[in-house]
């Protein structure tokens, strides 16, 4: 793969299923609060997560938030030793359970593993999914591989789909439950060097947005998180370079994952982190197409 960051703007603007054996939850007490944190604020609703793309940046914030604030957690990812560590950490800071999936999402058979998991009913039942596996690539899409943009249709939008249709039923059944989809500023422009990936983002906003239409006064809420640039692998992953990105531009994992916690729990359709990019999806949607076009041309070189 090119590149690993779910969510980002990436330019300017083989695997067996392996089941880290539950372990009991810590009895190291949980770390002293810190005024102004998501625990602080509010006693958060939801106690059993389910967390794609945990094992770096913006999927292991969420992880490391979650547990801060009480909750139990379930790490997916590709790379086992990232997600090993990170659980142990976590267990070991915060007394709560982490489970550790190590599945490519990209591949059938680990994906209904990651299916089955989040449509367990019972005491254990996942309440808040956290659809954040995702990659882009770079270049003209003539010239990448099929295989390779294939997986990423696979892991960007086939799991967020098929994870999210197995949570919505026993999450409806309970009237409790919470979806985050992890989308971008760029969903609303065209992608050239990065058009799957582009698309991607695009149709989660659309899913997104639907389903929390659909699941409006059921007790479930559907959120989606449209990011900016994030100070993650990413950039580094896909080759980019990010020396005549505006600085402040910039936002660290922590920024983008305190407010989207907050909004699935208020029952949110959005949350756009940031300042400089809150107005971007409006400016965006008010450009003529001609124009946005013309704007991509000049930044992309094409």
């Amino acid at each position: 793969m090119t590149s690993v960051g779910p969510g980002q703007v990436p330019g300017p603007l083989p695997f067996v299923a392996f089941v880290r054996p539950s372990r009991a939850a810590s009895s190291t007490p949980s770390c002293p609060r810190t005024p102004g944190t998501l625990e602080t604020e509010m006693s958060y609703p939801y106690k059993n997560a389910f967390v794609t793309g945990a094992s770096s940046g913006i999927g292991a914030e969420f992880a490391e938030q979650l547990a801060r604030a009480g909750a139990d957690v379930t790490l997916v990812a590709r790379r086992e030793a990232r997600l090993k560590h990170l659980a142990d950490k976590l267990a070991d800071a915060h007394g709560v359970r982490v489970d550790v999936l190590a599945l490519d999402l990209g591949d059938e058979t680990d994906l209904e593993t990651a299916a089955a998991r989040v449509a367990e009913p019972g005491d254990r039942a996942v309440d808040l999914l956290v659809n954040c596996a995702g990659y882009g690539s770079t270049g003209y899409f003539r010239e990448l591989s099929r295989r390779r943009e294939t997986h990423q249709i696979r892991v960007n939008l086939m799991a967020p789909v098929i994870l999210s249709h197995a949570a919505l039923g026993q999450m409806t059944e309970r009237r409790h439950g919470g979806i985050l989809n992890i989308s971008s500023i760029v969903a609303g422009l065209p992608m050239p060097k990065s058009a799957v990936y582009g698309a991607s983002k695009a149709f989660l906003g659309s899913f997104g947005e639907s389903l929390y239409m659909e699941a409006r006064g059921s007790g479930v809420h559907v959120t989606t998180v449209r990011t900016g640039l994030v100070r993650t692998e990413f950039h580094e992953a896909a080759g980019l370079d990010t020396a005549g990105l505006p600085k402040l531009a910039w936002l660290r994992p922590e920024q983008i994952v305190e407010p989207a916690l907050k909004a699935v729990a208020k029952g949110r359709a959005f949350v756009t982190p940031g300042a400089m990019n809150r107005m971007q999806p409006f400016f965006l949607g008010a450009t003529p197409r001609p124009a946005l076009q013309a704007m991509v041309r000049r930044m992309y070189r094409v």
